[in-house]
């Protein structure tokens, strides 16, 4: 079958996946007869659209700013009364992790768009240590992606996934894998591409992040590794600490520059997801909430100055789950909201946090808890360029107490996570602080601890998720993980 070969730009194929209107099967043409694009096209695409579904504050699309009530609205407040019907959340991240089950176009996801990377990758010529970075990168950014479907939903399609294609969709009925099941294969996957890379060999010079430098690579595997372990710390505690101390052992994050995102987002169409909503929308529908800013109040927290702006000399949150007029309350700092601001999926800050939590689980981390825990809170501070000094106001109002670690970890990784949706509601599910209240005008039985699945999937694969649902013990938002315990 002879193949077409297609020079795209990256910023039109970028378009497809942040517009809503435009029709993403322009991409192909006769489906028996497929483009072939350049991998390294593919894998930036891949990255940017986690990236832009990850951080983007759209209610459309991801909620996570308010299942950890770190943000509230103004007129419209659905959302933060966990809605998820009326706006197809579930359906929508789930489509634009992986694609739609019953694929029918090329790579109209992450997932999908990784898996064509790997497939075009094979023809492409060059060396076969750049080759095998390509790969890794490839391979790391799928354990991400994945990590985040299970950390969402729990069961979902794992080893029978993503073999529709727009030339053979197949069938659209996928059985649903164990969700432990699917975080011990990522696991092993991670190890397989650190193995492949050779840091003297660039990977893809499109990769929108660390630009194919495979050192910074393989620091971002060996920290997603240590993030999953640490998962894993109450289900799996002996595999938790025997996975985390060699992710240790391997190099993590030593520093704000080897966070994966990032450092300043560019303008235009790939501009700040947060800039995107919150100013060039032109609306006024979000503000910090009151039941973080109240909190961040009681401990004089200085990292107020730097996210919000003050209502007549005080932060004021705006009311969680209530209308709220905007003209009344604490704003977002131009640090949160400029176009150029920064965004990341995994950082160094995070990790000195899990480093914390790792210690207070007896893991061998190189430091002790107590120790740890004020590095992870400099982390926080100068992530956004505040004097290192200012941390120890925050250690001084908020000390650790080994007796009681979760609350001091969980509190304080909660405002350190600020504006990052999905970290923040991780550490917060697993280490159960803060407690949220779920509102009295909330459409659900509970602040939410997973989606439910995927509205489609009940049209396109109705078998399989209604037995993985009866499995995991019902598709509802207070059904805990399986990384849950507590």
């Amino acid at each position: 079958m002879k193949k077409l070969f297609l020079t795209i730009g990256l910023a039109s194929l970028m378009l497809t996946f942040t517009s809503c209107e435009r029709d993403i099967t322009s991409l192909n043409e006769d489906p028996k007869h497929p483009t072939v694009v350049p991998s390294g096209v593919l894998f930036a695409s891949a990255e940017h659209a986690l990236m832009d579904q990850l951080l983007t504050p759209n209610v459309n699309r991801n909620i996570t700013r308010f299942f950890t009530q770190q943000w509230s609205e103004t007129t419209y407040i659905d959302e933060s009364r966990y809605d998820m019907v009326q706006r197809p959340i579930p359906t929508n991240h789930y489509n634009r992790m992986m694609a739609s089950s019953s694929a029918t176009v090329n790579s109209p996801g992450v997932l999908s768009a990784l898996r064509d990377a790997r497939k075009f990758l094979e023809s492409e010529d060059m060396s076969a240590a750049q080759k095998k970075n390509n790969i890794a990168m490839i391979e790391l950014v799928n354990a991400y992606a994945w990590a985040n479907l299970v950390d969402t939903f729990g069961d979902v399609p794992y080893f029978g996934a993503l073999k529709a294609t727009a030339e053979n969709p197949g069938d659209a009925e996928i059985p649903y894998d164990d969700a432990k099941t699917i975080y011990l294969d990522l696991i092993k996957r991670i190890d397989a591409a650190l193995a492949m890379i050779d840091t003297s060999v660039k990977g893809y010079d499109k990769d929108l992040i660390y630009k194919g430098d495979m050192t910074k690579w393989k620091k971002m595997g060996n920290s997603l590794k240590f993030r999953m372990a640490i998962t894993l710390s109450d289900v799996e505690p002996a595999l938790a600490k025997t996975y985390a101390e060699a992710a240790f052992a391997g190099g993590l994050f030593a520093g704000k520059d080897d966070n994966f995102g990032l450092q300043t987002f560019p303008s235009g169409l790939l501009s700040n997801p947060v800039y995107q909503d919150v100013i060039q929308s032109g609306r006024n529908d979000f503000l910090p909430s009151d039941v973080l800013v109240n909190y961040m109040n009681s401990t004089n927290d200085p990292r107020r100055a730097t996210w919000f702006t003050m209502y007549e000399g005080q932060y004021v949150g705006g009311k969680y789950a209530k209308t709220n007029t905007f003209g009344l309350f604490s704003h977002f700092t131009d640090t949160i909201t400029n176009e150029n601001a920064q965004g990341f999926l995994l950082d160094y800050t995070e990790i000195m946090f899990l480093k914390t939590e790792a210690a207070a689980r007896n893991f061998n981390v190189g430091n002790t808890a107590a120790n740890l825990y004020k590095e992870a809170v400099k982390a926080s501070v100068t992530e956004y360029g505040m004097d290192v000094s200012t941390a120890d106001a925050i250690v001084a109002a908020t000390p650790y107490d080994a007796a009681n670690w979760k609350k001091t970890l969980g509190f304080q990784s909660w405002v350190a996570m600020f504006n990052k949706g999905f970290q923040a509601w991780n550490f917060a599910r697993r280490l159960d602080f803060p407690v949220f209240v779920n509102p009295s005008n909330s459409r659900v039985e509970a602040v939410p601890i997973r989606m439910k699945y995927s509205q489609d999937e009940y049209l396109v694969n109705a078998k399989n998720v209604n037995a993985a649902a009866a499995k995991i013990g019902g598709d509802k938002v207070s059904t805990k993980l399986f990384w849950d315990k507590f």
